[in-house]
């Protein structure tokens, strides 16, 4: 092959100076060359360019005879394996000249229907008439569409809270409840935790807070251990809270000391509101070896003992501030004023403030210590009262707002008291002028005292003349 190749590049004819690779009789269906390939050959050519110009129609020769030879190859085979055949009949159609592409039936025999009896082929459902039965879905389909199969239930999942998560959530929810005192919200909270076996931990924690606060956060408490009781909460649960208190007692008396009597207080108030069984202190006789625990339910025996007949200990923990008449509150404050003249302790004076837990009504304070002063015959009780006030005004236990108030309450009542003491507005008048200078009162409030005007009236000798 190589040496027909050659011959047919080397054969070069000259005509009027142009080289042409390949005469043009020999350009036909075996493809050896074309117009395209006539190409002029200057004399100016260097042999490289000749050189190459040569490698190409060598390269472009090799192609087309080798395009040329596979495709006669591929017809003596094909016809060879029909004459092979037995018995083949020329005339028949296997004898014909059948291309890859020919999608004809081979045997001749075809109706010109459609296969499978209209049952198969692309965008077809089946044949007619046919009944599919239902189907499973498969999860495990890549087009399985779970919100199709029927009503899809969402929840929300919530990981169960462990010992540290649950005092973080707990803590500010109490004392949050210590300001609102809802119960209801403190519920709606703790059905949105998932609190799991730690569920009891909640009372514990709620009791161990009120024994740091206030009378009104202990009552608070009680009523919202009677409350969760039964709801979130279940007896179990309560019992098991307050057994964990009772031996934690050692490390409860650091904080508060009066831990076992208000502990034991505690669980009697929950004996009396259902909240713990009958049966709880039984439970504990002669099988408590920590005196601060025996202490406790001491306690809680005696209260139950004297409170036998009622069903609620409501009183345990006293009367909240805002819930106690204000007869009750005058009389406190005079007794708070009454010791104070006594012990002269303003610590204690402070405490049982405090201990009332009756902001709003601090103005009743100033009002009676501004009366006390106006009855008192001066000296010591005067500065005495005086330095009250202002231990009051600069500890922020008294505000501007209840201590002009109270000073405007006995402005008020001038007339009144002064039947009952005819000296009352010089000493008003004096008082007022001593807490301005302590700084205890604004220069408003000094300028707004009553000042009784002096009126002489004519006497018989006087010729019916106005003494100036």
């Amino acid at each position: 092959m190589a040496t027909e190749v050659e011959t047919w590049t080397n054969a070069a004819a000259q005509h009027d100076g142009v080289f042409c690779a390949f005469e043009p009789e020999r350009v036909g269906e075996d493809g050896f060359a074309g117009d395209e390939d006539l190409l002029e050959v200057n004399e100016n050519w260097t042999p490289q360019e000749k050189a190459l110009h040569e490698a190409r129609l060598k390269a472009k020769a090799k192609r087309r005879l080798r395009k040329s030879s596979s495709r006669d190859s591929t017809r003596e085979s094909f016809s060879g394996s029909i004459s092979e055949e037995p018995g083949a009949d020329p005339n028949s159609p296997k004898g014909k000249g059948i291309t890859p592409s020919d999608r004809k039936s081979r045997t001749g025999k075809g109706r010109g229907l459609p296969k499978k009896g209209g049952a198969g082929g692309k965008g077809v459902w089946g044949a007619a008439g046919m009944v599919y039965e239902m189907e499973e879905p498969d999860a495990k389909d890549p087009n399985y569409d779970e919100s199709s199969q029927g009503d899809t239930i969402y929840a929300t999942v919530r990981p169960e809270l462990d010992e540290q998560e649950l005092e973080k959530m707990v803590n500010p929810i109490v004392q949050e409840y210590f300001e609102h005192g809802d119960t209801k919200e403190v519920q709606m909270l703790l059905k949105e935790l998932n609190l799991g076996p730690h569920k009891y931990e909640f009372s514990s924690m709620a009791v161990s807070l009120s024994l740091e606060g206030k009378a009104s956060h202990r009552e608070l408490t009680s009523r919202l251990l009677t409350d969760l009781s039964g709801k979130t909460l279940s007896d179990k649960d309560m019992a098991r809270a307050f057994d964990k208190m009772l031996k934690e007692l050692p490390d409860l008396i650091l904080d508060t000391p009066e831990a076992p009597q208000m502990l034991g207080q505690f669980i009697a108030r929950a004996i009396a509101d259902h909240v713990l069984p009958m049966s709880f202190l039984d439970h504990y006789k002669g099988k408590v070896d920590c005196d601060h625990a025996r202490a406790a339910l001491d306690r809680a025996a005696v209260l139950l003992s004297m409170k036998k007949e009622i069903v609620r200990l409501d009183n345990v923990w006293g009367v909240g501030g805002g819930q106690r008449p204000v007869r009750h509150l005058v009389k406190e404050m005079n007794l708070l004023l009454k010791e104070y003249l006594v012990s002269g302790d303003l610590s204690e004076a402070e405490h049982c403030l405090r201990d009332l837990e009756v902001p709003h009504f601090h103005h009743e304070l100033v009002y009676e210590v501004v009366v006390m002063v106006l009855e008192s015959k001066g000296g010591k009780s005067v500065q005495m009262m005086m330095k009250l006030l202002q231990a009051f005004w600069k500890m922020g236990l008294i505000t501007l707002d209840q201590m002009n108030r109270g000073f405007q309450r006995v402005y008020d009542e001038m007339p009144e008291l002064s039947v009952d003491v005819p000296h009352a507005h010089v000493s008003l008048e004096a008082f007022v002028e001593l807490c301005f200078a302590e700084a205890v009162i604004t220069k408003q409030l000094r300028d707004a005292c009553p000042s009784r005007g002096r009126k002489r009236f004519v006497s018989e000798g006087d010729g019916g003349l106005v003494k100036s």
